[in-house]
């Protein structure tokens, strides 16, 4: 099963000096959207995930499980 709030402090850490609009930008999704990813609100569907850990060179499994 999937733990927001582990896969919130991942993509918080991948991001690093990067800002949420950066990413958001990259992948093609709302500000907001990071931002609920990355406090644990909301898991991105399966097409933003592969997007996500393509953008961060990692593979889905990596950040998501």
């Amino acid at each position: 099963m999937l733990n927001p709030e582990k896969i919130a402090d991942k993509l918080k850490k991948l991001r690093g000096a990067k800002t949420q609009k950066e990413v958001a930008d990259a992948v093609n999704i709302s500000v907001s959207a990071i931002a609920m990813y990355e406090t644990g609100k909301r898991i991105p569907r399966d097409k933003i995930k592969v997007a996500l850990a393509r953008y961060f060179d990692k593979t889905v499994e990596e950040i998501f499980f």
